[in-house]
């Protein structure tokens, strides 16, 4: 059965019909007649996030298929259908890219953590001086990607600049990109002196390196939605050192979004949390933060798909699609579920 949607497109904003062939679109009609599942309304390419680990959600819990395809269902049913995992307890297994109606992923295989610098076990504990094996193996196991944590509390050192610097050449040697997790000061600076290809988290980067970022292509992924919904009960919290770096951190980073949004920095959308599905609260934050509505929503849709190498709608790209009733850059908030869910050719919602 060949189906046709027909809406105005985002973010071209023109109005277009579109033939659905397998898991394809086309811009011609093709075989005879098609049903009609979309008429009228706003058409945006596949929500995206670009940071969540499906699989587990608690350290004392393994990473499971059963875990991992309920997460995945849940990102369907809003819309989300394409995720990057950052980094995971465990290898995406192949059978998530054969079932039709699991979203696509692009994975990084497992956390790279040196000494110190992740919660033991929980992803792949090698030394600084097997890193650069490690990453380039994870890397070459899954979508490209592999993720390094560069620091983890706020008094102990972040990685050397110089070992991260080793990981981001020989990763790109074999074709691979890096992505790294920062949340100190020192952690952001060697990442983006690294030549990282996307900043997960970024808490107390140097402004001074947003105009570094952008030059050299550097995505800010800064998962504002959870370190937002922490906030208030870090500043219930007993006064310590550790609260007062985390605070601080804190209120940087929305001045740090907006401030890389305008320098050119590719800033994209991921939520680093549960439950699944939600990626349209880390939309609102990048309003908040100060990204016009339309630049927040492609975070989380045509810009990711771009930055993660899929094109958005047009004849002969994958056939997903989401579909909104009104304009979802004049809604606010964004609706958590669209009208209408097309993935890989097939009618979910």
């Amino acid at each position: 059965m060949v189906l046709q949607v027909r809406g105005v497109v985002l973010p071209e904003r023109e109005e277009r019909s579109f033939w659905i062939d397998g898991d394809r679109l086309r811009t011609e009609p093709v075989r005879g007649d098609a049903e009609l599942v979309v008429d009228g309304g706003w058409l945006l390419p596949g929500l995206v996030d670009v940071h969540t680990h499906p699989g587990t959600e608690d350290i004392h819990a393994p990473f499971s298929d059963e875990t991992l395809r309920r997460h995945l269902t849940d990102h369907r049913d809003a819309g989300v259908l394409l995720v990057r995992s950052p980094g995971s307890a465990a290898r995406i297994p192949s059978w998530v890219d054969q079932d039709p109606v699991m979203p696509r992923v692009r994975s990084a295989g497992r956390w790279l953590a040196t000494p110190g610098r992740f919660l033991p076990g929980f992803g792949r504990d090698v030394s600084e001086a097997d890193l650069v094996q490690a990453a380039v193996e994870e890397a070459e196991a899954s979508s490209g990607w592999c993720k390094v944590v560069v620091d983890w509390k706020h008094d102990e050192p972040a990685l050397p600049e110089d070992v991260l610097t080793a990981v981001v050449q020989a990763v790109h040697a074999v074709g691979g990109r890096v992505a790294a997790h920062c949340q100190t000061a020192d952690g952001s600076r060697h990442a983006v002196q690294a030549g990282v290809d996307s900043l997960e988290h970024g808490m107390h980067l140097d402004p001074g390196l947003i105009g570094r970022m952008a030059a050299q292509g550097t995505a800010f992924v800064p998962t504002l939605s959870v370190f937002g919904a922490g906030a208030d009960r870090r500043r219930a919290e007993e006064p310590s050192a550790r609260r007062d770096w985390w605070l601080s951190g804190w209120e940087g980073m929305l001045p740090n979004v907006r401030a890389a949004y305008e320098a050119g920095v590719t800033v994209l959308a991921g939520t680093d949390s549960f439950p699944c599905g939600k990626v349209t609260s880390e939309v609102e934050w990048l309003v908040r933060a100060g990204l016009p509505v339309e630049a927040a929503l492609g975070a989380a849709s045509w810009a990711a798909r771009a930055w993660l190498g899929l094109p958005g709608l047009v004849d002969g790209g994958p056939a997903d699609l989401v579909a909104y009733d009104t304009d979802p850059t004049l809604d606010s908030p964004i609706p958590a579920h669209p009208s209408r869910i097309i993935l890989r050719g097939k009618v979910i919602a």
